[in-house]
């Protein structure tokens, strides 16, 4: 399970349990390195209707997305020679890429920018977050690349919550409510917070042994939550600030909280006007429904535990279902 979808794979994926206990149907095929890919994908797309604007070491746009076969299915090419095509319905997804990349390359895309792409296709909403369980409730960390949302996440871990989701947060409407189910049981960290978070970088296992990012594995027991949660509130992280002692938590107008949320959708350059239409009007609900704040965190991370606790307080005072006390909020990462 990832993301609320069950998957069905020819190989083992880093990092994910097999599913016990179900009478063995999936929501995507995943198909990797197999033969018989539905269209060719042995080159970059002609037409793509995305081009990023972010360049890989040679100068080229790390990602190309195409229609295909008259738009039964669309293409992700990027610039290492990883490529993936997925199913117009988020039915199926194949991926296949050159032999100096790993397994684990290609699920750094499955479990990010593919499955973000699946889940806008059978109509749930991905953001660009982290989220984590509190109370029985999710809360959901966004932010730009560098606010600290993956690191959030793991030192919430460390105190002692269950992290729902790392990097892509699945927003699933049910009930005329938003849910948010669990993710994959890893969070991802730049070094820089694997050595705050514990003391030296190389305590976790790298990624992939062609990358310099490292994972934390949460225990499936204690750190990762396996059930889909509500939405309790939503905090969106700024840049860290030298000088700021305390984390600093303001409210958003609900037109700065909608501009957030859009700001943070994921994959969501998509060749159909409805997908956007769809969009705008789920963030106009979560706007009217969802407390939406804004976090100003100090620049120093062995600040982390106080900036947690205070997102886990405001939190429970931000909604009226977050209302019950934890004593977690005592606890330090030295303790965990």
């Amino acid at each position: 399970m990832a993301y609320g979808l069950r998957l069905a794979s020819n190989m083992a994926l880093p990092g994910l349990p097999p599913l016990s206990g179900t009478d063995g149907t999936a929501d995507i095929q995943v198909r990797l390195r197999e033969r018989g890919f539905p269209v060719s994908a042995s080159h970059s797309p002609c037409e793509p209707y995305y081009v990023s604007p972010q360049r890989g070491e040679n100068g080229e746009p790390v990602l190309h997305a195409a229609v295909l076969a008259e738009g039964r299915y669309l293409a992700l090419h990027y610039v290492d020679g990883a490529h993936f095509i997925l199913e117009r319905n988020g039915l199926k997804v194949w991926a296949d890429w050159p032999d100096q990349l790993t397994l684990e390359d290609a699920c750094t895309y499955l479990f990010g920018p593919v499955l973000g792409l699946v889940l806008h296709l059978r109509g749930v909403l991905p953001l660009h977050a982290s989220a984590v369980s509190i109370d029985g409730h999710a809360i959901a960390l966004m932010g730009p690349a560098g606010a600290g949302k993956s690191t959030t996440a793991a030192g919430f871990a460390r105190l002692g919550y269950r992290v729902i989701t790392d990097d892509v947060v699945a927003l699933a409407e049910r009930g005329g409510h938003f849910v948010i189910p669990p993710g994959y049981p890893r969070v991802n960290l730049w070094a820089e917070s694997v050595r705050a978070l514990f003391g030296a970088e190389d305590i976790l296992p790298l990624i992939s042994s062609t990358w310099d990012k490292r994972f934390m594995p949460l225990n499936q027991e204690s750190q990762f939550e396996k059930s889909s949660r509500p939405l309790g509130a939503v905090y969106v992280l700024r840049k860290r600030e030298p000088g700021l002692a305390t984390p600093a938590i303001e409210e958003l107008t609900p037109t700065e909280a909608f501009m957030g949320l859009l700001g943070n959708t994921y994959m969501s350059h998509l060749p159909d006007r409805n997908i956007f239409r769809r969009e705008f009007e789920v963030l106009g609900r979560i706007v009217s429904q969802v407390p939406i704040r804004c976090v100003r965190p100090p620049a120093d991370l062995n600040s982390l535990s106080s900036l947690c606790q205070a997102i886990a307080a405001d939190a429970r005072g931000a909604s009226p279902v977050l209302t019950s006390h934890n004593s977690r909020e005592s606890c330090c990462l030295s303790q965990s």
